[in-house]
Protein backbone atom coordinates (compact mmCIF):
# COMPACT_ATOMS: atom_id res chain seq x y z
CA UNK A 1 0.00 0.00 0.00
CA UNK A 2 1.39 3.39 -1.04
CA UNK A 3 1.91 5.86 1.75
CA UNK A 4 0.04 9.14 1.34
CA UNK A 5 2.32 12.09 0.86
CA UNK A 6 1.40 15.24 2.76
CA UNK A 7 1.79 18.23 0.43
CA UNK A 8 1.94 21.77 1.78
CA UNK A 9 0.91 23.97 -1.14
CA UNK A 10 2.51 27.00 0.52
CA UNK A 11 6.01 25.66 -0.07
CA UNK A 12 7.90 24.57 -3.18
CA UNK A 13 7.60 20.88 -3.94
CA UNK A 14 10.62 18.79 -4.90
CA UNK A 15 11.15 16.62 -7.96
CA UNK A 16 10.69 13.54 -5.80
CA UNK A 17 7.35 14.81 -4.49
CA UNK A 18 6.19 15.66 -8.01
CA UNK A 19 7.09 12.17 -9.19
CA UNK A 20 5.21 10.63 -6.27
CA UNK A 21 2.12 12.68 -7.09
CA UNK A 22 2.19 11.72 -10.77
CA UNK A 23 2.50 8.03 -9.98
CA UNK A 24 0.45 7.62 -6.82
CA UNK A 25 -1.91 10.45 -5.88
CA UNK A 26 -5.62 9.98 -6.52
CA UNK A 27 -7.12 12.16 -9.21
CA UNK A 28 -9.56 13.68 -6.72
CA UNK A 29 -6.70 14.58 -4.37
CA UNK A 30 -4.73 16.18 -7.21
CA UNK A 31 -7.73 18.24 -8.25
CA UNK A 32 -8.18 19.53 -4.71
CA UNK A 33 -4.50 20.43 -4.32
CA UNK A 34 -4.29 22.12 -7.74
CA UNK A 35 -7.47 24.09 -7.05
CA UNK A 36 -6.02 25.34 -3.77
CA UNK A 37 -2.81 26.36 -5.56
CA UNK A 38 -4.77 28.09 -8.30
CA UNK A 39 -6.73 30.04 -5.66
CA UNK A 40 -3.47 31.53 -4.34
CA UNK A 41 -3.13 33.34 -7.68
CA UNK A 42 -6.80 33.76 -8.67
CA UNK A 43 -8.93 34.52 -5.64
CA UNK A 44 -11.57 36.29 -7.74
CA UNK A 45 -12.65 33.09 -9.57
CA UNK A 46 -12.27 34.76 -12.95
CA UNK A 47 -11.55 32.35 -15.82
CA UNK A 48 -10.29 33.99 -18.97
CA UNK A 49 -10.13 33.32 -22.69
CA UNK A 50 -8.85 35.21 -25.72
CA UNK A 51 -10.37 35.77 -29.15
CA UNK A 52 -7.56 35.25 -31.61
CA UNK A 53 -6.52 33.42 -34.74
CA UNK A 54 -3.62 31.14 -35.53
CA UNK A 55 -2.04 32.26 -38.78
CA UNK A 56 0.52 29.84 -40.17
CA UNK A 57 2.31 32.05 -42.69
CA UNK A 58 4.05 29.06 -44.29
CA UNK A 59 3.97 25.28 -44.06
CA UNK A 60 7.43 24.93 -45.59
CA UNK A 61 9.86 23.45 -43.06
CA UNK A 62 13.21 21.70 -43.27
CA UNK A 63 13.24 20.45 -39.65
CA UNK A 64 11.07 17.37 -40.38
CA UNK A 65 9.81 16.81 -36.83
CA UNK A 66 8.52 13.26 -36.70
CA UNK A 67 5.51 14.23 -34.58
CA UNK A 68 4.29 16.88 -37.05
CA UNK A 69 1.73 16.24 -39.80
CA UNK A 70 1.56 19.88 -40.92
CA UNK A 71 4.93 20.58 -42.53
CA UNK A 72 5.77 20.33 -46.24
CA UNK A 73 9.00 20.63 -48.18
CA UNK A 74 9.52 23.54 -50.53
CA UNK A 75 9.05 21.43 -53.66
CA UNK A 76 5.78 19.82 -52.51
CA UNK A 77 2.72 20.75 -54.55
CA UNK A 78 0.77 21.86 -51.48
CA UNK A 79 3.53 23.98 -49.90
CA UNK A 80 2.82 27.67 -49.45
CA UNK A 81 3.93 31.05 -48.16
CA UNK A 82 0.97 33.35 -47.55
CA UNK A 83 0.92 36.64 -49.42
CA UNK A 84 0.44 39.78 -47.38
CA UNK A 85 -3.06 40.34 -48.75
CA UNK A 86 -4.03 36.80 -47.69
CA UNK A 87 -2.80 37.54 -44.17
CA UNK A 88 -4.69 40.85 -44.22
CA UNK A 89 -7.92 39.08 -45.07
CA UNK A 90 -7.47 36.67 -42.16
CA UNK A 91 -6.82 39.55 -39.75
CA UNK A 92 -9.86 41.49 -41.00
CA UNK A 93 -12.04 38.43 -40.45
CA UNK A 94 -10.66 38.22 -36.90
CA UNK A 95 -11.37 41.90 -36.24
CA UNK A 96 -14.99 41.38 -37.31
CA UNK A 97 -15.54 38.98 -34.38
CA UNK A 98 -13.73 41.17 -31.84
CA UNK A 99 -10.34 39.48 -31.95
CA UNK A 100 -7.30 41.08 -30.36
CA UNK A 101 -4.35 38.78 -31.13
CA UNK A 102 -2.79 36.68 -33.85
CA UNK A 103 -0.70 33.67 -32.94
CA UNK A 104 1.70 33.93 -35.84
CA UNK A 105 4.05 31.10 -36.65
CA UNK A 106 4.99 28.76 -39.43
CA UNK A 107 7.39 26.15 -40.56
CA UNK A 108 11.10 26.89 -40.56
CA UNK A 109 11.46 28.06 -44.13
CA UNK A 110 15.03 27.67 -45.42
CA UNK A 111 14.96 30.82 -47.59
CA UNK A 112 13.29 33.47 -45.45
CA UNK A 113 15.72 35.90 -43.79
CA UNK A 114 15.36 38.72 -41.29
CA UNK A 115 14.38 41.28 -43.95
CA UNK A 116 11.27 39.26 -44.84
CA UNK A 117 10.21 38.97 -41.20
CA UNK A 118 10.82 42.66 -40.50
CA UNK A 119 8.71 43.64 -43.49
CA UNK A 120 5.97 41.20 -42.49
CA UNK A 121 5.74 42.30 -38.85
CA UNK A 122 5.93 45.98 -39.76
CA UNK A 123 3.19 45.56 -42.36
CA UNK A 124 0.81 43.94 -39.85
CA UNK A 125 1.65 46.27 -36.98
CA UNK A 126 1.29 49.40 -39.11
CA UNK A 127 -1.94 48.36 -40.83
CA UNK A 128 -3.55 46.75 -37.76
CA UNK A 129 -2.08 48.43 -34.66
CA UNK A 130 -4.99 47.15 -32.55
CA UNK A 131 -3.85 43.55 -33.12
CA UNK A 132 -1.16 42.07 -30.85
CA UNK A 133 1.40 39.95 -32.68
CA UNK A 134 2.28 36.91 -30.57
CA UNK A 135 4.56 35.05 -32.90
CA UNK A 136 7.61 33.07 -33.98
CA UNK A 137 8.74 30.13 -31.92
CA UNK A 138 12.25 29.79 -30.52
CA UNK A 139 13.28 27.57 -33.40
CA UNK A 140 12.10 30.16 -35.93
CA UNK A 141 14.07 32.88 -34.11
CA UNK A 142 17.15 30.65 -34.01
CA UNK A 143 16.99 29.81 -37.71
CA UNK A 144 16.31 33.41 -38.78
CA UNK A 145 19.51 34.32 -36.91
CA UNK A 146 21.54 31.59 -38.57
CA UNK A 147 20.34 32.13 -42.13
CA UNK A 148 20.69 35.93 -41.72
CA UNK A 149 24.14 35.64 -40.07
CA UNK A 150 23.17 37.74 -37.07
CA UNK A 151 22.68 36.93 -33.39
CA UNK A 152 19.43 35.68 -31.89
CA UNK A 153 19.34 38.77 -29.70
CA UNK A 154 19.53 41.00 -32.78
CA UNK A 155 16.65 39.10 -34.39
CA UNK A 156 14.52 39.62 -31.30
CA UNK A 157 15.39 43.30 -31.00
CA UNK A 158 14.76 44.00 -34.68
CA UNK A 159 11.40 42.22 -34.70
CA UNK A 160 10.41 43.88 -31.43
CA UNK A 161 11.19 47.26 -32.99
CA UNK A 162 8.86 46.43 -35.89
CA UNK A 163 5.97 45.43 -33.62
CA UNK A 164 6.44 41.87 -32.36
CA UNK A 165 4.92 41.82 -28.88
CA UNK A 166 5.72 38.36 -27.49
CA UNK A 167 6.74 34.87 -28.55
CA UNK A 168 4.94 31.55 -27.97
CA UNK A 169 6.42 28.50 -26.32
CA UNK A 170 6.16 26.24 -29.36
CA UNK A 171 9.08 23.94 -30.03
CA UNK A 172 9.61 22.96 -26.41
CA UNK A 173 7.89 19.56 -26.69
CA UNK A 174 9.83 17.87 -23.86
CA UNK A 175 12.96 19.68 -22.70
CA UNK A 176 15.06 16.53 -22.53
CA UNK A 177 17.68 16.00 -25.20
CA UNK A 178 17.16 12.23 -25.16
CA UNK A 179 13.52 12.72 -26.15
CA UNK A 180 14.29 15.48 -28.63
CA UNK A 181 16.87 13.31 -30.42
CA UNK A 182 14.13 10.74 -31.05
CA UNK A 183 11.12 12.87 -31.97
CA UNK A 184 12.86 15.80 -33.73
CA UNK A 185 16.57 15.10 -34.28
CA UNK A 186 17.12 18.27 -36.38
CA UNK A 187 15.54 20.57 -33.82
CA UNK A 188 17.36 22.84 -31.39
CA UNK A 189 18.38 21.29 -28.09
CA UNK A 190 17.06 22.10 -24.64
CA UNK A 191 19.66 24.75 -23.77
CA UNK A 192 19.11 26.55 -27.08
CA UNK A 193 15.33 26.71 -26.57
CA UNK A 194 15.81 28.09 -23.08
CA UNK A 195 18.37 30.61 -24.31
CA UNK A 196 15.99 32.15 -26.88
CA UNK A 197 13.39 32.67 -24.16
CA UNK A 198 16.02 34.03 -21.77
CA UNK A 199 17.12 36.54 -24.43
CA UNK A 200 13.52 37.57 -25.11
CA UNK A 201 12.94 38.15 -21.41
CA UNK A 202 16.15 40.21 -21.23
CA UNK A 203 14.65 42.83 -23.58
CA UNK A 204 11.30 42.91 -21.82
CA UNK A 205 9.57 40.58 -24.26
CA UNK A 206 7.24 38.16 -22.50
CA UNK A 207 6.82 34.57 -23.67
CA UNK A 208 4.79 31.47 -22.92
CA UNK A 209 6.01 27.98 -22.01
CA UNK A 210 4.59 24.77 -23.41
CA UNK A 211 4.86 21.01 -23.10
CA UNK A 212 3.75 18.26 -25.47
CA UNK A 213 3.57 14.92 -23.66
CA UNK A 214 2.66 11.42 -24.73
CA UNK A 215 5.49 10.37 -27.05
CA UNK A 216 8.55 8.57 -25.66
CA UNK A 217 9.23 10.56 -22.49
CA UNK A 218 9.32 9.20 -18.95
CA UNK A 219 7.70 10.77 -15.90
CA UNK A 220 11.19 11.81 -14.77
CA UNK A 221 11.73 13.63 -18.08
CA UNK A 222 8.43 15.47 -17.69
CA UNK A 223 9.67 16.73 -14.33
CA UNK A 224 13.03 17.61 -15.92
CA UNK A 225 11.05 19.77 -18.38
CA UNK A 226 9.21 21.52 -15.56
CA UNK A 227 12.45 22.04 -13.64
CA UNK A 228 14.02 23.88 -16.59
CA UNK A 229 10.97 26.15 -16.82
CA UNK A 230 10.80 26.82 -13.07
CA UNK A 231 14.49 27.73 -12.94
CA UNK A 232 14.25 30.13 -15.88
CA UNK A 233 11.11 31.71 -14.43
CA UNK A 234 12.95 32.18 -11.11
CA UNK A 235 15.72 33.89 -13.06
CA UNK A 236 13.70 36.16 -15.37
CA UNK A 237 9.99 36.14 -14.50
CA UNK A 238 9.36 36.37 -18.23
CA UNK A 239 6.85 33.56 -18.79
CA UNK A 240 3.21 34.62 -18.85
CA UNK A 241 1.64 31.18 -18.94
CA UNK A 242 2.12 27.43 -19.17
CA UNK A 243 0.25 25.41 -21.80
CA UNK A 244 0.35 21.62 -21.97
CA UNK A 245 -1.17 19.25 -24.51
CA UNK A 246 -0.99 15.61 -25.55
CA UNK A 247 0.66 14.30 -28.71
CA UNK A 248 -1.76 13.86 -31.61
CA UNK A 249 -0.35 11.07 -33.74
CA UNK A 250 -2.51 10.72 -36.81
CA UNK A 251 -0.56 11.13 -40.08
CA UNK A 252 2.80 11.42 -38.30
CA UNK A 253 6.08 9.64 -38.96
CA UNK A 254 6.65 9.23 -35.22
CA UNK A 255 3.63 6.98 -34.81
CA UNK A 256 4.74 4.87 -37.77
CA UNK A 257 8.18 4.40 -36.20
CA UNK A 258 6.86 3.93 -32.65
CA UNK A 259 3.52 2.07 -32.87
CA UNK A 260 3.79 1.42 -29.14
CA UNK A 261 2.85 5.06 -28.50
CA UNK A 262 -0.77 5.14 -27.39
CA UNK A 263 -3.25 8.03 -27.11
CA UNK A 264 -3.11 9.73 -23.73
CA UNK A 265 -6.12 9.41 -21.46
CA UNK A 266 -8.07 12.28 -19.96
CA UNK A 267 -6.94 11.01 -16.55
CA UNK A 268 -3.31 11.36 -17.60
CA UNK A 269 -3.85 14.88 -18.94
CA UNK A 270 -5.62 16.10 -15.80
CA UNK A 271 -3.07 14.39 -13.56
CA UNK A 272 -0.12 16.09 -15.26
CA UNK A 273 -1.91 19.44 -15.40
CA UNK A 274 -2.58 19.34 -11.66
CA UNK A 275 1.01 18.42 -10.76
CA UNK A 276 2.37 21.09 -13.12
CA UNK A 277 0.25 23.70 -11.29
CA UNK A 278 1.75 22.53 -7.99
CA UNK A 279 5.33 22.31 -9.28
CA UNK A 280 5.43 25.49 -11.38
CA UNK A 281 4.70 27.68 -8.37
CA UNK A 282 6.08 30.78 -10.07
CA UNK A 283 3.63 30.64 -13.01
CA UNK A 284 0.40 32.56 -12.57
CA UNK A 285 -1.51 31.38 -15.64
CA UNK A 286 -2.24 27.86 -16.90
CA UNK A 287 -4.19 27.23 -20.07
CA UNK A 288 -6.62 24.39 -20.59
CA UNK A 289 -5.92 22.40 -23.75
CA UNK A 290 -9.47 21.88 -24.98
CA UNK A 291 -8.16 21.78 -28.57
CA UNK A 292 -6.64 18.33 -27.98
CA UNK A 293 -8.86 17.18 -25.09
CA UNK A 294 -12.29 18.37 -26.18
CA UNK A 295 -14.52 20.98 -24.57
CA UNK A 296 -15.67 18.99 -21.54
CA UNK A 297 -12.22 17.84 -20.44
CA UNK A 298 -11.17 21.41 -21.20
CA UNK A 299 -13.82 22.49 -18.71
CA UNK A 300 -12.69 19.85 -16.20
CA UNK A 301 -9.16 21.23 -16.47
CA UNK A 302 -10.42 24.36 -14.71
CA UNK A 303 -10.85 22.14 -11.64
CA UNK A 304 -7.28 20.85 -12.01
CA UNK A 305 -5.33 24.10 -11.96
CA UNK A 306 -6.13 25.86 -15.24
CA UNK A 307 -7.46 29.42 -15.03
CA UNK A 308 -7.68 30.12 -18.75
CA UNK A 309 -9.44 28.42 -21.66
CA UNK A 310 -6.96 29.82 -24.17
CA UNK A 311 -8.15 30.80 -27.59
CA UNK A 312 -11.52 30.55 -29.28
CA UNK A 313 -9.29 29.27 -32.11
CA UNK A 314 -10.85 30.90 -35.15
CA UNK A 315 -8.28 29.00 -37.19
CA UNK A 316 -5.94 26.13 -36.28
CA UNK A 317 -4.01 24.02 -38.76
CA UNK A 318 -1.16 22.18 -37.04
CA UNK A 319 -3.05 20.04 -34.52
CA UNK A 320 -5.88 19.58 -37.04
CA UNK A 321 -3.42 18.02 -39.50
CA UNK A 322 -2.62 15.39 -36.85
CA UNK A 323 -6.24 14.40 -36.33
CA UNK A 324 -7.68 16.69 -33.63
CA UNK A 325 -10.47 18.96 -34.82
CA UNK A 326 -12.24 20.23 -31.69
CA UNK A 327 -13.89 23.64 -32.02
CA UNK A 328 -15.38 26.07 -29.51
CA UNK A 329 -16.79 29.60 -29.82
CA UNK A 330 -17.01 32.43 -27.30
CA UNK A 331 -20.58 31.64 -26.24
CA UNK A 332 -19.71 28.02 -25.47
CA UNK A 333 -16.65 29.09 -23.47
CA UNK A 334 -18.78 31.47 -21.42
CA UNK A 335 -21.34 28.72 -20.78
CA UNK A 336 -18.71 26.17 -19.70
CA UNK A 337 -17.05 28.65 -17.33
CA UNK A 338 -20.33 29.71 -15.73
CA UNK A 339 -21.34 26.05 -15.43
CA UNK A 340 -18.60 25.45 -12.84
CA UNK A 341 -19.36 28.60 -10.88
CA UNK A 342 -16.58 30.84 -12.21
CA UNK A 343 -16.73 34.24 -13.89
CA UNK A 344 -15.95 34.29 -17.64
CA UNK A 345 -13.80 37.12 -18.95
CA UNK A 346 -12.32 38.02 -22.31
CA UNK A 347 -8.63 38.94 -22.01
CA UNK A 348 -5.78 40.29 -24.08
CA UNK A 349 -2.35 38.78 -24.69
CA UNK A 350 -1.00 40.13 -21.38
CA UNK A 351 -3.90 38.55 -19.44
CA UNK A 352 -5.55 41.89 -18.79
CA UNK A 353 -9.33 41.48 -18.48
CA UNK A 354 -11.16 43.32 -21.29
CA UNK A 355 -14.74 42.29 -20.57
CA UNK A 356 -16.57 40.17 -18.00
CA UNK A 357 -19.72 38.19 -18.76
Amino acid sequence: MVKKLEIDIKRRISNEEALFLIKNASLIELGELASQKKAQFHKDKITTFIVDRNINYTNVCWVDCKFCAFYRHKKDDDSYVLKFDEIDKKIEELLEIGGTQILFQGGVHPNLKIDYYEELVEHIHTKYPQITIHGFSAIEIDFIARVSRISKLEVLKRLQAKGLSSIPGAGAEILSDRVRDIIAPKKMDTDEWLEVHRLAHSIGMKTTATMMFGTVETDEEIIEHWEHLRKLQDETGGFRAFIMWSFQGENTQLLEEHPEIKPQSSNRYLRLLAVSRLYLDNFKNFQSSWVTQGSYIGQMALKFGANDLGSTMMEENVVKAAGASNRMNQDEMIRLIKDIGEIPAKRDTAYNVLERF
